[in-house]
């Protein structure tokens, strides 16, 4: 990816206001959370183990930040907040299985996540992969239904949407490289095709959700979809970044895996100062694609901002 000689400024565009995104993804987490307690209530009877342990994959902690993604480009074209919600929900449905799965030992063999023990650790590794098959099929559901939105064609773009996102040419090829890159020499292209796929790709749902809901038109679309594909490369920078320079207690999940496995990131390519420079880039070219929307978009322009200050 050809990056540019000129480097952005320290911090955020200087048009933007004061604005609390830690408020606005507290308040996101927390409706949230209510809305996938109703989703997925506490059950009886001999499938319950299942349930369960879909209740403590979601509830075991997360920032959240793919539902504030939904939710906040939903505020932004003005989606009714229960439809919102719903879609929000199925993100997160959708990536906590991603989650579970990832964290199996036949994947990544994590024994942390969201800094408690992961769900094959929790329950065991059969159970782990039925919750999350139920929490991947849950999305779908959510989706479908009529209180998402009215129109069957809005649902059924929603659905079709989400299925792209997270399969063979989103989320799952994401991972099919990622498990590869071990035994594989991969350059700057192949990591950052990786990552679009494994991380972007729901991001993008996740920010482009809003305007489906509220039937915006295309560019509309385009400039959610810039914005989230930008967002998520500077994030997984920044995690990456985590990876290198962090520790288990604060990043919730173990670090320094990706060295240790041989696995090469942007931040082994570019080194720690680069990579740093790289994100802030891409938050500039994230915050500029939302300048149309003005002021009202001012929480959204600043969360990648925000999200580079994890790893400063």
């Amino acid at each position: 990816m050809p990056r540019s000689n000129d480097q952005p400024a320290a911090g955020p565009p200087a048009d933007l206001g004061r604005v609390s995104v830690s408020d606005g993804l507290k308040a996101a987490a927390a409706a949230v959370d209510a809305e996938l307690d109703r989703l997925i209530p506490p059950a009886q009877g001999l499938h319950a183990r299942a349930l369960e342990a879909m209740r403590y994959a979601v509830f075991v902690g997360g920032k959240r930040l793919r539902p504030y993604l939904t939710l906040a480009g939903s505020a932004l074209f003005g989606v009714p907040e229960p439809r919102a919600l719903r879609a929000a929900a199925a993100i997160e449905a959708l990536h906590t299985y991603s989650l579970v799965h990832d964290d199996l030992p036949c994947m990544d063999d994590d024994d942390l996540r969201r800094g408690q023990p992961t769900t094959h650790r929790q329950f065991d590794e059969a159970t782990a992969v039925l919750a999350g098959d139920g929490l991947l099929t849950l999305a779908f559901e959510i989706l479908a239904a009529p209180p998402t939105h009215p129109s069957g064609d809005v649902r059924a773009r929603l659905v079709s949407r989400l299925a792209l996102a997270a399969g063979a040419e989103g989320m799952i090829g994401g991972q099919m490289i990622d498990m590869l890159s071990a035994e594989r020499a991969y350059g700057e292209a192949e990591i950052i095709q990786l990552q679009q796929l494994k991380t972007g790709a729901l991001f993008e749902f996740a920010a482009e959700a809003g305007p489906l809901l509220a039937e915006a038109g295309e560019d509309d679309l385009a400039r959610l979809r810039r914005f989230a594909r930008d967002l998520g490369l500077a994030f997984q920078i920044a995690d990456d970044l985590i990876d290198v320079t962090g520790a288990s207690e604060t990043a919730g999940k173990t670090v320094g895996k990706d060295a240790a496995q041989g696995k090469a990131t942007l931040v082994s390519i570019y080194g720690v100062d680069e990579a740093r420079r790289e994100a802030k880039r891409l938050a500039h070219s994230a915050a500029d694609a939302l300048s149309p929307y003005g002021r009202v978009a001012d929480e959204l322009r600043s969360l990648p901002f925000f999200l580079l200050d994890r790893a400063a």
